[in-house]
């Protein structure tokens, strides 16, 4: 604004110079204001300073002003830190390889079976199965465990690069799993491969699907969890609205725990399906491990 007022008033000052008399002092005034914008570059003179003081405020001498065109946002005030990382890194994790992390590998891996461990036995499935009226079946505990894996996805995706590697485990964990299950329950190897197929292809879509209704309103997350959950096959909308206030609970729980606690033991602990209080939030206490991580 000020390089703007000075901009106009040289400019009515030139058209002044061909009617006025005194066309000598103008230039000479002219020419020493163009030296002193070139010198002191918009610093505030000690005639202003003398002004301020005199209606009574207290303004420093030589101050600068400084301005900017950069708004800030909510979005940037809220957006986390980005973990720096080295040129090196950077080049070892695009040719596919997974660069210095800031506790051991072998730790995370452990966090990650224990993390997954917790979805598996720490899950009442036949509550779920009772309430929602789901077939006991394989793939009705693959729907069930898959939505608590994807909950603890989205709590280790905030821990930046370790907690994305132990995404990676976590997911590793769960297709052996479901492997060896079937294998326990007689499946032939050949539909074996073929459910195991179809099921990777189910996942990734139920991730997209319950990423976008937890960043939206209740009505998206009810109709993710009633096409990936519920398989389109749902009478009851009570049941969707228990299971919308599962998940809306249970990710509050997760991001009240500790990142540190939670890729060092991988130790979750789950709310109940149905409880009197839903908008309590108590954390768990975290159990002690030692260096080999038992």
């Amino acid at each position: 604004s000020c390089q703007s007022g000075v901009t106009q008033w040289i400019a009515a000052c030139s058209g002044l110079l061909q009617t006025t008399v005194v066309q000598g002092q103008c230039r000479r005034m002219l020419y020493g204001i163009f030296q002193r914008h070139k010198t002191v570059r918009f610093q505030l003179p000690n005639v202003c300073s003398g002004l301020t003081q005199a209606h009574g405020a207290t303004a420093q001498k030589n101050r600068s002003f400084y301005n900017t065109n950069k708004h800030l946002t909510a979005k940037d005030s809220l957006q986390p830190t980005e973990e720096k990382v080295g040129a090196f890194t950077r080049i070892i994790e695009a040719m596919g390889f997974t660069g210095p992390l800031k506790y051991s590998r072998w730790k995370i891996k452990v966090a990650a079976l224990r993390m997954y461990t917790c979805c598996v036995e720490k899950t009442d499935y036949e509550e779920f199965f009772n309430r929602c009226h789901m077939p006991d079946t394989l793939n009705s505990w693959f729907l069930v465990a898959q939505l608590h894996v994807w909950m603890c996805l989205v709590r280790m995706k905030q821990e930046g690069r370790a907690g994305k590697y132990m995404c990676r485990y976590i997911v590793h964990c769960m297709w052996e799993d479901v492997e060896q299950r079937g294998k326990l329950m007689g499946i032939t190897s050949t539909a074996l491969k073929e459910d195991l197929r179809s099921m990777v292809e189910n996942f990734y879509a139920a991730l997209f699907g319950y990423d976008e209704g937890i960043l939206s309103d209740d009505h998206v997350l009810a109709a993710a969890l009633w096409r990936n959950l519920f398989n389109r096959n749902c009478e009851d909308p009570r049941h969707l609205e228990l299971l919308v206030e599962y998940v809306r609970k249970q990710v509050q729980h997760l991001d009240a725990l500790s990142g540190e606690e939670l890729l060092l033991t991988g130790e979750v602990s789950w709310r109940p399906l149905v409880e009197s209080d839903a908008r309590s939030l108590l954390k768990p206490l975290s159990p002690v491990y030692n260096d080999e991580g038992l």
